[in-house]
């Protein structure tokens, strides 16, 4: 993804978007080369967000915690200063939050498109086979 030659920007993955990407592991490693910050927001409890990212290895600056998005975008932007925040969402409910804050925004499939990220969709998913026992009738 061109950030436009600065590193200096703050990127906040909605955690359905996050979600959509083949690998959010990768991705974040990825997004680390580009900005200094990067990390996950939702109006999803706590416990949910940090199960997501501890199951995929994703290590986040911040993340939205009881807060709901747009406090937590609200918050992220006085508290990490950087030239650019950009928010990753999936939805024009995402788009109007990073208006409303003050975020630029970047629909998921645009920002995987622009960055080389593989969408979940996009992988062919590998059907897992019925076990079979031999021994059984």
């Amino acid at each position: 993804m061109d950030s436009g030659g600065s590193s200096d920007m703050t990127l906040a993955f909605e955690l359905e978007a996050l979600q959509a990407l083949a690998d959010p592991n990768a991705v974040f490693n990825g997004a680390r080369q580009w900005t200094q910050y990067v990390g996950v927001v939702s109006d999803q409890p706590t416990y949910v967000v940090t199960n997501y990212t501890r199951k995929h290895r994703v290590r986040q600056d911040f993340f939205s915690g009881p807060r709901g998005v747009t406090e937590s975008l609200e918050n992220i932007k006085r508290q990490f200063d950087t030239e650019r925040h950009v928010f990753v969402g999936r939805t024009e409910a995402d788009e109007a939050l990073a208006e409303e804050t003050g975020w630029e925004f970047l629909h998921v499939e645009d920002a995987a498109e622009a960055a080389g990220w593989t969408l979940a969709d996009d992988e062919e998913e590998a059907v897992p086979e019925e076990p079979t026992r031999d021994d059984w009738p």
